[in-house]
């Protein structure tokens, strides 16, 4: 089911662009159908992975990687999640957890997993997700290794787990056969860095007033972009951006009867639904911001790559005590001058629901308001669309007397 959706995804692409309608939201996307026939197609070494697994490495080394939630969000697109989060409900897990993890354990129980050759965990952004990448390993009677993300960028932290990373590369090897070529990671380093550098450029461009982007084009970009780290493919996607959002600010044709700018806190809704166009068609809201389209870490040094890129792991805003999270949310607020903020506390998820009242008080601290949305982001049979619409039409009339 997965391989055919992926391939018609990316041959409907293909033909657009082909016919001259290729934009960078496009591209983006033929790079995510590309991904997802890869994984799918029994051909290529797969390696299963947490969020914050170093996948420019894994690019260097041959692998075909990906974060599991990749896979819920690309159900929830399908239209047919559901059937995998029951099948998780039938057999006991708790229908209080994320559903991204049930959709992804309901797949792999149903046979919609392709097979790893391997599985790289991380302790960060979240347990739930490191807990269903040790069900897949036995699942498919696989080796896990888990990477210890620590809280903070001491010196010995970074070197800790730098020398984890190292270990990785060992592990992969082992298993695999496959050695890392040095010269192919200093390659995926410079794609890195000039994708780090365009992705700098690209947000850069959006905290402009009015906003080159739209309430879509940059949604979820920065957290799949990561997948893409060390590829001439992240580069090209990143370069077109640029390309496209300069030239919108230079012909000042971004959205001029952008009245009220909005911040979205975690990640997007996965499934179709009305809220995105509601904001923009009746409020002229502009969602120019995600929470993690952005970029914490500095560029990769070739002679220090596993220790840099273990402070990149470090350094994303979901690791961490809250109190820097918040600190992130107030530097974005306030860097693309946000009106309000929304949070989609997605049910299960202590990102979502259970830091929800911390964000809520540390952007008020800065005068910044926040609709929390008590939504399932990827099981659109709990999407409650008349009540949604109506809170958000109380939060962009407050707005609006603020202002």
């Amino acid at each position: 089911m997965m391989l055919q959706y992926f391939k018609g995804l990316e041959s409907g692409l293909q033909n657009a662009i082909q016919k001259g309608q290729a934009s960078p939201r496009k591209l983006y996307s033929l790079e995510i159908a590309r991904l997802g026939t890869r994984l799918y197609s029994g051909q290529d070494k797969v390696a299963w992975c947490g969020i914050t697994a170093p996948f420019d490495v894994l690019n260097a080394m041959g692998m075909t990687s990906c974060f599991v939630e990749f896979i819920g969000a690309m159900l929830a697109s399908t239209g047919v999640v559901g059937s995998f989060i029951d099948e998780t409900d039938q057999i006991g897990y708790s229908s209080d957890s994320c559903s991204y993890h049930r959709a992804v354990t309901g797949a792999t129980m149903k046979g919609l997993m392709p097979v790893p050759e391997l599985l790289i965990g991380t302790t960060s952004p979240c347990s739930g997700g490191l807990a269903v990448l040790e069900n897949i390993a036995s699942h498919f009677n696989k080796q896990l290794f888990v990477l210890h993300i620590p809280q903070d960028e001491s010196i010995s932290n970074i070197q800790f787990l730098a020398n984890q990373i190292r270990e990785m590369v060992n592990f992969i090897r082992h298993i695999t056969g496959i050695s890392l070529d040095m010269d192919r990671l200093r390659l995926a380093v410079e794609h890195t860095n000039k994708t780090r550098e365009l992705m700098v450029a690209v947000y850069d461009f959006a905290k402009q007033v009015p906003s080159p982007t739209t309430n879509k084009e940059l949604s979820n970009f920065g957290i799949v972009m990561a997948l893409f780290l060390g590829t001439e493919a992240a580069v090209h996607i990143a370069k077109s951006y640029y390309d496209e959002f300069e030239k919108r600010v230079k012909s000042n044709s971004g959205k001029s009867n952008e009245k009220i700018r909005l911040m979205w806190i975690q990640n997007r809704i996965q499934f179709k639904h009305p809220l995105e166009s509601l904001l923009a068609d009746e409020y002229k809201a502009c969602i120019v911001v995600d929470e993690l389209n952005d970029i914490t870490w500095e560029p990769i040094d070739p002679n220090t790559i596993f220790e840099d890129i273990a402070r990149r792991s470090i350094s994303i805003p979901f690791n961490g005590t809250i109190q820097n999270r918040v600190k992130h949310l107030q530097k974005l607020a306030q860097e693309y001058k946000i009106d309000g903020a929304i949070n989609p506390c997605n049910w299960g998820c202590r990102q979502g629901t259970g830091a929800r009242g911390l964000i809520e008080d540390g952007l008020k601290e800065i005068g910044v308001p926040v609709l929390n949305l008590e939504v399932d982001c990827i099981d659109s049979r709990k999407f409650t669309e008349g009540q949604l619409k109506t809170r958000i039409e109380a939060f962009i009339e407050m707005i609006d007397a603020r202002k």
